[in-house]
């Protein structure tokens, strides 16, 4: 019997020691732990956020991706998911799950190693907050005392807020609210089952279930979570059936957001940072722009299909790049899609690795894990390289690399990552409010902002301020001005002297301003041009914001030869929109703290309330407004109208020399907008590509949102206008009434009368000498 006591008493002091060592240790060290201020004044890094106008979120700025949110607006679905897959007895345990302890022990006993862990979404906060992540003995230790203390101090649903909150899920992304936002483009409220199971899925181990980087895990993860929220009574098996074959559409772009506008964003960081140097990136500031969701949305979308439109005209270039297929042992490889990760998206044009290809079908591995089968129509375009005989390093085969994208039926495409560049802004001509900007095509891959950045020569989209200081000079709309070939001698260029041509090679005699402008011509906009001077003109279009210095004062000028950015020209427009009135575009509407207190304010008010604002004469900008509406009515924009169904649209197009830039810049009363196309190192464009076949269908495409509940609306004759009398059986027209010959001193101003086309002033002794 001694035998048997001794030993057991022996045990039994070694357990009490134990345990008294253990107390002690514990009596030692839990003093020493650390306060908890940090979880009770809970002060997380918040990025600087973008918004529109209306308070749509177009980007974030910081080290951490944050969204913090409150207990009460987490869905008791994404509750319920993250206490399935991680704890679910945290209600009911006290920090340390002891039963949860022994179920994983007994697991990993049973499976002959340690496969399931035990910690409690306590047990986590301890440790994301104040220790590190090594698995030692004292660390557990440590996480543990902790864990009762912050147990002991908080409630459980802070406690859960603070898991919520902090966790890192991947991509940057600090909690579940900015995780839902990351990985599905939504808010945490709007989330379905089986999202809230795929994010429950990523604490475990955010790099080996992230659904970016590893789909095909993070889906086995997430139907593990959805099992369990079944066995838990959270959902039931109709439930969890359904969320297994709900797809998920995960995006991959690190800076997507529901609303396209990285460049307008980047301008907003830059003036954000600016002001407010100190902590801009982390303590929460929110900068609401002048954008406006729908029709930024709007622009996006017509300067891509602008830009893929002008590309599919020019041809497809062959595969992109090649992968050896000898690194995979299969066309369902895991690796394959690791593989693609190298390769970046550009919006809806998707990448994809071919598998099969001859001249009529096409499979293809899409990354994110569809395989697409390609036929029939959707290979015309790169039909030339399907064939044997396209050049090696560039034919569609096994292994390369190809762009695709969905066309209006919703069906896969062969396409390309194109090679031009675009720019699209639109503000109000009230007081310049930015309403849409897209600095290029795809600002991952070029971030080069092309609206503020982009010094490129106008072309004929500058004839507008010429022909306003040629009304200030006496010239009238009905004018008539001589296009017909012209030669400017060495002497009057300074170097060698100049043929210039009309764009079409066509001359149509004497004509009227109106049908000259309408019509783009070059002759009349130079002898226009010669006839008022070109230091007059120069020192004229600084009113609209021009720099002189990039206009130097020649002839070219009449076909803008000089340079301007798409932020000028869409201010510069503006001044006609608005009856007169200088604007200076601004994007930032207002910027906020992190308790949503104003900080700064950059709305003006509307230029019109200060006669200061005032560039030219209203009269000046009634004329021109119903020149260019010409322009868009019968002349080179005449599909603005026709495609619109409206008749109160106003702008000018603009092609330069060799076919290098292509503008549309034009308006409507209540909007104006600027879209140019253009290679980043100037080149041609094309045959034909002109501003009215490659810029004014991007300009459309964002006035038919923008203008879509908007009436048709004119400018309102302004006082001090008068008609010409008729000469030789034509009607007159609009003259400044000052400059009527013999004029009434008590005549009221006549209301216009649109001449035709074709109908000009023969009084042309009224008028400053014209070259012929």
């Amino acid at each position: 019997m001694r035998i048997i006591l001794y030993p057991l008493t022996a045990l039994a002091g070694l357990l009490l020691i134990g345990v008294a060592l253990a107390l002690i240790i514990v009596a030692l060290a839990y003093p020493n732990l650390p306060s908890l201020e940090v979880l009770t004044d809970y002060r997380p890094k918040i990025p600087l956020r973008i918004y529109t106008a209306d308070g749509y979120l177009i980007g974030e700025f910081g080290e951490e991706r944050r969204a913090v949110v409150s207990i009460q607006d987490v869905p008791d679905v994404m509750k319920n998911a993250i206490l399935s897959a991680e704890d679910d007895r945290f209600y009911q345990h006290g920090g340390i799950d002891y039963t949860g302890i022994l179920r994983a022990a007994g697991a990993n006993l049973l499976s002959g190693g340690k496969r399931q862990g035990a910690s409690t979404i306590t047990q986590q906060v301890a440790r994301n907050f104040f220790l590190t992540s090594e698995k030692t003995y004292t660390r557990k230790l440590y996480e543990a005392l902790l864990s009762i203390k912050i147990e002991h101090n908080l409630s459980k649903d802070q406690i859960f807020e603070l898991y919520i909150n902090q966790i890192f899920l991947g991509q940057r992304a600090y909690g579940f609210a900015a995780a839902a936002q990351i990985y599905f483009g939504k808010p945490l409220k709007d989330i379905t089952i089986a999202e809230a199971a795929m994010l429950a899925g990523l604490p475990k181990a955010p790099s080996a279930y992230n659904p970016i980087a590893n789909p095909r895990r993070a889906k086995i993860r997430q139907e593990y979570v959805l099992r369990r929220m079944n066995e838990l009574g959270y959902i039931d098996a109709k439930q969890r059936d359904a969320a297994l074959k709900e797809p998920l559409v995960i995006k991959r772009e690190l800076s997507g957001y529901g609303v396209d506008a990285e460049y307008a964003a980047e301008m907003a960081r830059q003036i954000a940072a600016e002001q407010f140097p100190d902590s801009v990136y982390s303590r929460g500031l929110k900068v609401y722009t002048t954008l406006i969701k729908g029709e930024q949305e709007a622009a996006y979308r017509a300067l891509r299909k602008g830009v893929l439109d002008y590309d599919r005209r020019h041809g497809y270039r062959g595969a992109e790049s090649y992968i050896d297929m000898k690194a995979f042992k299969s066309d369902q490889d895991e690796s394959i899609d690791v593989a693609l990760q190298d390769v970046p998206d550009a919006g809806d044009l998707m990448p994809a690795l071919v598998l099969t290809s001859d001249t009529k079908h096409v499979s293809a591995y899409r990354k994110g894990g569809e395989n697409i089968e390609l036929t029939g129509d959707n290979l015309k375009f790169a039909a030339s390289m399907l064939d044997d005989r396209a050049p090696p390093n560039k034919r569609i085969r096994r292994g390369a690399i190809i762009r695709v994208i969905k066309d209006g039926n919703g069906k896969w495409q062969i396409s390309q990552l194109p090679e031009v560049e675009s720019a699209f802004v639109a503000l109000d001509p009230a007081d310049g409010a930015i309403r849409s900007l897209v600095g290029g095509f795809d600002f991952n891959r070029n971030k080069f902002n092309h609206v503020t950045q982009a010094w490129r020569q106008p072309g004929s989209s500058f004839k507008p301020f010429v022909y306003s200081a040629a009304l200030e000079k006496g010239f009238t709309p009905n004018s008539i001005v001589e296009d017909s070939p012209i030669v400017i001698s060495a002497s009057e260029t300074g170097s060698q002297s100049w043929q210039p041509k009309n764009y079409d090679g066509k001359y149509d005699g004497p004509m009227p301003l109106r049908t000259a402008l309408a019509k783009s011509k070059n002759m009349v906009s130079i002898r226009l041009l010669q006839s008022i001077g070109t230091l007059y003109a120069q020192d004229y279009i600084t009113r609209f914001g021009f720099d002189a210095q990039r206009h130097p004062p020649y002839l070219t000028m009449a076909l803008g030869a000089g340079s301007v950015t798409p932020w000028q020209m869409v201010s510069a427009y503006a001044v006609f929109a608005n009856g007169g009135y200088r604007v200076s575009p601004y994007i930032v509407r207002e910027i906020r703290d992190e308790k949503n207190n104003v900080i700064a304010v950059g709305t003006p008010p509307a230029a019109n309330t200060d006669e200061a604002n005032r560039a030219i004469d209203p009269r000046n900008a009634y004329m021109m407004d119903m020149m260019m509406r010409d322009v868009t009515i019968y002349g080179t924009a005449a599909r603005a109208s026709a495609q619109l169904k409206r008749r109160d649209l106003a702008g000018k197009t603009g092609t330069t020399n060799d076919y290098v830039d292509a503008w549309f810049c034009g308006y409507q009363m209540t909007a104006v907008g600027c879209a140019w196309v253009g290679f980043d190192q100037p080149k041609n464009l094309g045959s034909r590509e002109t501003g009215g076949t490659a810029a004014l269908p991007i300009w459309v495409g964002y006035m038919a949102e923008a203008l879509r509940n908007v009436p048709q609306q004119t400018p309102q004759q302004p006082q001090g206008l008068s008609m010409t009398p008729e000469a030789d059986g034509k009607p007159g027209g609009l003259i400044y009434q000052e400059n009527l010959p013999q004029n009434p001193p008590d005549e009221a101003p006549a209301q216009e009368n649109r001449p035709s086309a074709s109908s000009g002033n023969s009084v042309l002794d009224q008028f400053p000498q014209i070259p012929r």
